[in-house]
C-alpha cells in the first residue's frame, strides 16, 4: 500500500511513511536455515575437516581399560537378563565359514566409509535442496556419539576377558580393521558405545529409501543396515545394545535437523530455485512502490481504456479533444 496521509492544520496532506522493518538481525539466521545449493569445494573441505576432528576427539578420549571392561561385563550380563545374548553364538558360527567371515571383515572395514560418502555424493548431485539437512543429521549423530565415547567407555566383545569371543581379524589376518592387528594403536579400542556403523548405515539406508523411487534401490536401502547389524555382531566388534545406542544418536540427529529446518530432510524441496536479479522491479512491485497496489493499477488501466485514452504505438495516450463549454 502507499504512504499514509494525515491532514495538517493548514489543511494540507503530508505523507507519513510506513515504519521500515529492520531485517538485518534475522537475515543471517534466515539464510542459514533456508536450504541452499551446496558448494562443492566447501562440502569437500567440511567433510574432511569434520572427519579429522571426529577421529581426533574419538582417539583423544582416554582408554579407560578397567572401566571399559567392567562396563562390557555389565552389559553382557544385562543382555543375558534380557534374553538377547546370542552374539557369541553368531560369532562362532560365522567364523567357521572362512569365506563368509573374511568378507564380513572387509565389509566392516570399508563399506562404513564408502557407502556413507556415496550417499552424500548422490544427495549433492540429485537432491541439492535436501543435502544440507540430511548432512546435518549425519553430523549431529556423529557429534553426540563422541559424548557417548567419553562418558561410557566400553570394550568390544572381542576384547572381553574370558568372554569366549573370537577376534576374526586376528584369526584370519585380514586387512583394514583399525581395531585389531598392527593398526590397533591408531584407534581408541574402547569406544564401542554407541555403534556408528549402525548410526551411519541406518542414515544411509533411510535416506536411500525415502528419496529414491527405484524399487531395487529402496530394497538395498533397507538391507544395508540389516547386513551391517549382522556384521558388527559376527565380527565381535559390538553388542546388540551398541546398535541401540547408535539408533538413539541417529534419532537425536533427525531431531536437530527437524528443529533447524522446520521439516525432516525428505520433506524439503528436491531442488533449490535460483534467485533472479531484476534491474527494475516487476510491474506489480512498481505498483506497490508507487503507492498503487496491483489491483488498483488494473482498475486505473480499465478507466483509461474506457475513457478512450488508449496508448498509441509510441506508448503515449492518444489526444482527445476536450468538450467545449458555452457560457
Amino acid at each position: 500500500m502507499g504512504d499514509t496521509t494525515v491532514t495538517t492544520l493548514e489543511g494540507r496532506e503530508a505523507a507519513v511513511p510506513h515504519p521500515v522493518t529492520d531485517k538485518a538481525g534475522q537475515s543471517l539466521l534466515h539464510r542459514l536455515r533456508t536450504p541452499r545449493r551446496p558448494r562443492l569445494w566447501f562440502e569437500i573441505l567440511l567433510i574432511a575437516v569434520s572427519y579429522w576432528t571426529y577421529s581426533l576427539i574419538r582417539n583423544a578420549v582416554p582408554e579407560q581399560k578397567a572401566e571399559a571392561l567392567h562396563n562390557a561385563d555389565w552389559l553382557w550380563k544385562l543382555e543375558h537378563h534380557l534374553g538377547i545374548a546370542v552374539e557369541e553364538t553368531i560369532n562362532h558360527a560365522v567364523n567357521s565359514v572362512t569365506w563368509l567371515i573374511v568378507g564380513m571383515n572387509y565389509y566392516y572395514a570399508t563399506l562404513h566409509f564408502i557407502v556413507t560418502l556415496g550417499v552424500l555424493v548422490w544427495l549433492y548431485r540429485s537432491h541439492p535442496g535436501r543435502y544440507a539437512a540430511t548432512r546435518l543429521v549425519l553430523f549431529a549423530t556423529t557429534g553426540v556419539a563422541l559424548i557417548g565415547y567419553y562418558l561410557y567407555p566400553l570394550a568390544p566383545p572381542r576384547l572381553m576377558t574370558g568372554g569366549g569371543f573370537i577376534d576374526t581379524v586376528l584369526v584370519h589376518d585380514t586387512w583394514g580393521s583399525m581395531a585389531s592387528g598392527d593398526l590397533k594403536n591408531m584407534s581408541n579400542q574402547y569406544a564401542a558405545m554407541p555403534s556408528m556403523h549402525i548410526g551411519w548405515s541406518v542414515w544411509s539406508g533411510l535416506t536411500i529409501f525415502a528419496l529414491t523411487r527405484t524399487p531395487w534401490a529402496r530394497v538395498l536401502g533397507l538391507l544395508y543396515p540389516t547386513a551391517t547389524l549382522v556384521v558388527i555382531v559376527a565380527t565381535a566388534n559390538h553388542f546388540w545394545l551398541d546398535a541401540v545406542g547408535g539408533l538413539m544418536c541417529l534419532a537425536f540427529g533427525y531431531t536437530v535437523a527437524r528443529l533447524w529446518y522446520g521439516a525432516l530432510p525428505h520433506a524439503l524441496p528436491r531442488r533449490v530455485a535460483q534467485a533472479r536479479t531484476h534491474p527494475h522491479p516487476p510491474t506489480a512491485e512498481r505498483g506497490r512502490a508507487g503507492g498503487c497496489p496491483p489491483a488498483a493499477a488494473g482498475v486505473e488501466e480499465q478507466h483509461l481504456l474506457r475513457d478512450g485514452n488508449r496508448p498509441t504505438e509510441e506508448g503515449h495516450p492518444s489526444a482527445r479533444p476536450r468538450p467545449t463549454t458555452h457560457a
